[in-house]
């Protein structure tokens, strides 16, 4: 009995969850139709992330193991990329210009590494610099371990606060009882470094035995978006739940925000692994989807660009091929915006330094937002 109880209250949920995101939906005036899309780079098959150079040329990891370097309407690739590890979700990734490139030269990007003991890979971040179409100077700056041949839950994105420090994301792996809770193990969380892979002093376990030092937040299944908002300062990430329960997420410094003990999702195959939503000691999600979007990429609109998106939050979604606009009143979602509907995989979205937004989409290329007239 008190089984079916618990699956008649996740349908309930789930029900009123949608019905809830349909009806924002629905009552948000459709802005979209002052905007479309431009293909900005064509011919891409999963173009995962994406950095402006000051030139205004753009580097582009494809996951397959290349990096694109687009400029004057050409594609070069780049060479000297360390041992990929190309599975399942895992291969390269994000990448990310340190806030100071201009004069240090830094590029960092996360990766699939099969270094170390034991077959398969685990999520790596590397940095390097760009001699023409060659990486230099590479500094492997964190690999997580321990290797696995399992092809889920990489994570990975990079971003850098206003303070300089270097922010990532590494998904459960697959092993959800076993490392997202632990902070022993990789695996399930959200690090910070400084810029040159060392481990700041103040991270949250660095005094904890036999820690990852890395670690700043722990408790999440697979965070595929990360961004800094434009005002406060603070890093948001969403993660992918299982079926149901897409998050998002402030991280705060030591804070463990539940996976897998907590979660408003159920299993793939419908039944249920928790009969917890919420847990004393465990972050709420500022925000959830039911059902999941599979999201993917995230940016905060802060652009003369887009005046009637200005301080919006857009994020990707792979699952329904669209890109998502939240309407955001205090750190709480209000409206909801399908943009772009049957666009395609949106696997990135980011703000480029000319104010306007670019996606990544699967199978197409980088498009980017223009107005209509």
């Amino acid at each position: 009995m008190k089984h079916l109880f618990t699956i008649l209250t996740i349908l309930i949920s789930y029900c009123s969850c949608a019905q809830q995101a349909e009806s924002e939906i629905k009552a948000e005036s459709p802005t979209h139709i002052n905007y479309t899309t431009q293909t900005v780079v064509p011919e891409l098959n999963n173009p995962w992330g994406m950095a402006f150079l000051p030139d205004g040329s753009l580097l582009i990891t494809e996951k397959s193991g290349k990096l694109i370097h687009f400029k004057n309407n050409t594609k070069i690739n780049i060479s000297e990329l360390p041992d990929i590890y190309v599975r399942g979700q895992g291969g390269l990734m994000d990448i990310k210009l340190h806030p100071d490139y201009a004069n240090n030269g830094w590029i960092y990007y996360s990766y699939a590494s099969p270094e170390g003991d034991g077959d398969g890979g685990n999520t790596a971040v590397m940095r390097a610099k760009l001699n023409n179409s060659v990486l230099t100077n590479k500094e492997l700056l964190y690999k997580a371990t321990p290797n696995t041949t399992k092809g889920q839950h990489f994570g990975s994105r990079l971003e850098f606060d206003n303070q300089g420090y270097l922010y990532f994301s590494i998904g459960d792996r697959g092993q959800r009882d076993v490392n997202p809770q632990d902070i022993t193990r990789d695996g399930g969380k959200i690090y910070r470094l400084n810029a040159d892979g060392s481990i700041p002093i103040d991270n949250p376990f660095v005094n904890s035995e036999n820690a990852k030092t890395a670690i700043y937040s722990y408790g999440h299944r697979n965070p595929q978006g990360m961004t800094k908002h434009p005002e406060t300062g603070e890093i948001w990430t969403h993660e992918h739940g299982p079926k149901g329960g897409d998050e998002i997420n402030i991280i705060i410094k030591g804070k463990n925000y539940g996976w897998p003990i907590i979660s408003y999702g159920i299993n793939y195959s419908g039944t249920t692994f928790t009969d917890l939503t919420q847990k004393e000691g465990m972050e709420q999600p500022l925000f959830y989807w039911v059902p999941s979007i599979a999201p993917c990429g995230m940016t905060f609109v802060n652009s003369d660009q887009y005046p009637d998106w200005n301080g919006n939050l857009l994020v990707g979604s792979l699952k329904f091929q669209y890109l998502e606009r939240l309407v955001l009143e205090n750190n709480k979602v209000v409206k909801r915006e399908k943009l772009f509907e049957n666009l395609g995989r949106v696997r990135n979205v980011i703000q480029g330094p000319d104010g306007f937004i670019y996606l990544g989409v699967e199978g197409k290329g980088i498009l980017k937002i223009i107005p209509k007239n």
